[in-house]
């Protein structure tokens, strides 16, 4: 990808394998340390949502690769351009929830951006990921948000 333009949509992608690739082990830790009486419901949700996550990964770093760009491929890279952090190790249940509705809230904006950004270049292939990725974040963060006011 040779153009500023272009460069700036590669760079909005990577920021999303980044964030997808440091919430999908975020997602296993609360699938593996959750713990309380929403164990059972709280456990089947973060495994459907790390797998989830995967596909998200999996899509979007492709779609790099499918415009010749080079998505992050360490642990240490995708850590320093993440938005989102990892889990702290010291989260209950509920701020396992609350910290996942928070994450999703922050990366559905930053699709959001990517969407203008890629309707910019006239990439509608990759506005429509962001598209169909933001839907599914508004959804579960929506769910969340709505399990935390229970």
């Amino acid at each position: 990808m040779g153009t500023t333009k272009t460069k700036v949509l590669a760079e909005t992608l990577d920021k999303q394998v980044a964030n997808f690739s440091v919430l999908y082990m975020k997602l296993h830790h609360y699938h593996w340390y959750v713990k309380g009486e929403q164990f059972f419901t709280l456990h089947l949700k973060f495994e459907e949502l790390y797998k989830e996550a995967s596909l998200h990964f999996d899509t979007i770093a492709e779609r790099m690769l499918s415009l010749r760009a080079l998505p992050t491929a360490t642990l240490k890279e995708q850590l320093e351009l993440a938005s989102i952090k990892e889990a702290s190790g010291d989260e209950d249940s509920t701020a396992m929830v609350r910290t996942l509705a928070e994450d999703f809230e922050m990366i559905c904006g930053e699709l959001t951006e990517g969407i203008t950004t890629a309707e910019d270049q006239d990439d509608q292939p990759t506005a429509d990921m962001f598209i169909a990725i933001r839907t599914t974040l508004e959804k579960h963060r929506w769910m969340l948000e709505a399990f935390l006011a229970g």
